[in-house]
C-alpha cells in the first residue's frame, strides 16, 4: 500500500514506524528537513520537505499514486486543508485527519466529499481519554481493548497470588470457572511469551490476555487477579487538554482533584468545570503538596502534563506516599517501556492509543477492528468472515481445520447483530458461518499479512 503521512510530530513518527516494517511504500511531508532526515535513517520510507498543503509537494511525495493520506500535522487548520487537496486534486480515496478540536465529528458534512474531504477523523486526545475511563472502570486491568462495538473485551491482568486461578493450568480453568466462558489468548513470564497448551500453569506476576464476553468479564478478572476496591478518588497532574476532558468525564463518579501549574489555566478550568472538580494551582512534583492533598488515600494518580520527566517524577512520587494505583502519559516510547510495571502501574501512550484505528484503514480485507499490543510487538484484529466454503479460508470451516500461522490463535466469535450479538469460544467444533466477527491474537507483526488474507474473499480459492 502506497501512504503519504503529512507530519512527522509525535503521532506520524508512531504510524510510520508501525507501518514501515509492512511492506507499505511510505512518504512523509513535514517541513522540518532535520526531523526527516532521522526518520529516514531509522525507518524504511522517504521523506520529503515541504508544507503539505501545497499541490507541488504532495506531487513530489507521489499522491498521483497514493493508496492512503494521513493528515497529523499539529494544527487541526493544516490537516483539514490538506485532506481537501488530496481528494480534490490528486483524487486519494481515503483520507484520515487528527482533529483536536471538538467542533468536528466524523460523520459531519462539514468534511464530507463536498466539503474538506475527510473519510475519518482521529483524535488522540479523545481516545486516550476513552482509554483511562476504561482501565478506571476496570481497576484489575493492565490493557482494556474493545471489539465488535464493545461486545467482546481483551483485557491484560497481572495474576495475583491467592486468586483462584493462579498456580492452575489453562486446561482446568473451564472446570474451575464455567459460569464466565473465556479464552486465554497470550500469556507473558518476565517478558517472554508462554505457549498456550492446556498443561500451561499461570503463576503469580504473569501477564494474561484474555477475551471474553463485555458481561461477564468482571468476574474472569476476580479469578485471575482476585477483588480490587473501585475507584473512588482521583488526582489528576496536569490541566491540558486530555487532563479537562478526563476531569468531566468523571464527574459525579469520584472525588477529582486536578493539580495544574499555570495559573491562567487554573482559572480557565474552575470557570469550565463542574463545580465538585477541585481544581488547585501547584507543581505535581512537590512532595509537601502531594502530602497536604492527601494523596496517600488516593485511589488512583494520573500524571497528564506534556513532560514526560515531569509525569514520571510525579507518578513515582505519588506511589512512594502511598497512592493505591498511578498512571504516567509517557510519550517516548524507550521511557514507557523502561517504567510500566515498575513504581509505574500504567505507562499510557497517546500515539499507540490510536495507532489501531488507523490500522483498520490499512489491513487489508474486510477487517473491523484493530489493536496493538505489547507496545506495537503484537496486534489482536478482528476481521468480518465473507463468502462460502469454496471462496473463504474461514466461512464455512471447523476451527480446528483452519491453519494460522505459527503463533496466532483464534480469540473469541461474535456472531449475530448487536444487541442481539453473541460472543463465542473458539472451540474446535465451532463451524463458522458468513457474517461471523472473528477476533484473532497475531504475536508477532511479520505474520500479519498471512492473517490478513484469511479475510480476504477469492474466486479461485478452494
Amino acid at each position: 500500500m502506497r501512504l503519504i503521512i503529512l507530519g512527522a510530530g509525535r503521532v506520524g513518527e508512531s504510524v510510520a514506524e508501525s507501518l514501515a516494517s509492512e511492506q507499505n511504500d511510505i512518504t512523509v511531508i513535514d517541513p522540518d528537513p532535520d526531523l526527516l532526515r532521522k526518520l529516514e535513517d531509522r525507518l524504511d520510507l522517504r521523506g520529503v520537505v515541504g508544507d503539505g498543503v501545497q499541490p507541488s509537494v504532495l506531487r513530489r511525495a507521489g499522491a498521483e499514486d497514493a493508496d492512503l493520506f494521513i493528515a497529523c500535522a499539529s494544527l487541526d487548520e493544516t490537516n483539514l486543508a490538506a485532506c481537501k487537496v488530496a481528494r480534490s486534486v490528486f483524487g486519494i480515496q481515503t483520507t484520515i485527519a487528527r482533529l483536536r478540536s471538538a467542533e468536528f465529528a466524523e460523520g459531519d458534512p462539514l468534511l464530507g466529499p463536498e466539503g474538506f474531504g475527510v473519510d475519518h477523523v482521529i483524535c488522540p486526545e479523545e481516545s486516550l481519554m476513552h482509554y483511562i475511563n476504561q482501565l478506571i472502570a476496570y481497576p484489575q486491568a493492565l490493557q482494556v481493548l474493545e471489539f465488535s462495538q464493545g461486545r467482546a473485551h481483551l483485557i491484560a491482568v497481572r495474576a495475583a497470588a491467592g486468586s483462584a486461578l493462579v498456580n492452575h493450568s489453562i486446561g482446568e480453568f473451564k472446570k474451575l470457572f464455567p459460569e464466565a466462558p473465556l479464552r486465554v489468548v497470550a500469556i507473558y513470564r518476565q517478558d517472554h511469551e508462554l505457549p498456550i497448551e492446556a498443561t500451561t500453569q499461570v503463576l503469580p506476576g504473569d501477564e494474561v490476555f484474555v477475551l471474553a464476553d463485555k458481561d461477564r468479564i468482571r468476574p474472569v478478572l476476580q479469578a485471575i487477579h482476585g477483588n480490587d476496591t473501585p475507584v473512588r478518588s482521583v488526582m489528576i497532574a496536569g490541566g491540558g487538554k486530555v487532563g479537562m476532558r478526563l476531569a468531566r468525564s468523571l464527574s459525579g463518579q469520584c472525588q477529582v482533584k486536578i493539580i495544574e501549574a499555570n495559573r491562567k489555566r487554573c482559572e480557565y478550568l474552575a470557570g469550565e468545570l463542574p463545580g465538585d472538580i477541585m481544581v488547585l494551582q501547584g507543581d505535581s512534583t512537590d512532595e509537601d503538596l502531594l502530602i497536604e492533598e492527601n494523596v496517600g488515600g488516593t485511589d488512583l494518580f494520573i500524571a497528564l502534563t506534556s513532560d514526560d520527566e515531569d509525569n514520571i517524577l510525579s507518578a513515582m512520587l505519588a506511589k512512594r506516599l502511598g497512592a493505591r494505583r498511578v498512571m504516567s502519559l509517557i510519550n517516548r516510547r524507550i521511557y514507557a517501556e523502561m517504567m510500566q510495571g515498575s513504581a509505574i502501574d500504567i505507562a499510557l501512550s497517546p500515539a499507540q492509543t490510536v495507532i489501531g484505528e488507523l490500522l483498520v484503514h490499512v489491513r487489508r480485507g474486510d477487517v473491523a477492528a484493530v489493536h496493538s499490543l505489547r507496545r506495537g510487538t503484537a496486534e489482536a484484529i478482528e476481521g468480518i468472515a465473507r463468502g462460502d466454503k469454496r471462496t473463504s479460508r474461514l466461512v464455512g470451516h471447523r476451527i480446528d481445520a483452519i491453519e494460522l500461522p505459527t503463533g496466532a490463535r483464534f480469540g473469541a466469535v461474535v456472531r449475530g447483530q448487536s444487541p442481539a450479538c453473541e460472543v463465542l469460544m473458539p472451540l474446535h467444533d465451532l463451524v463458522l458461518v458468513e457474517g461471523d466477527h472473528v477476533i484473532i491474537y497475531v504475536p508477532n507483526k511479520r505474520q500479519l499479512r498471512a492473517v490478513e488474507k484469511m479475510f480476504q474473499v477469492s474466486a479461485t480459492f478452494f
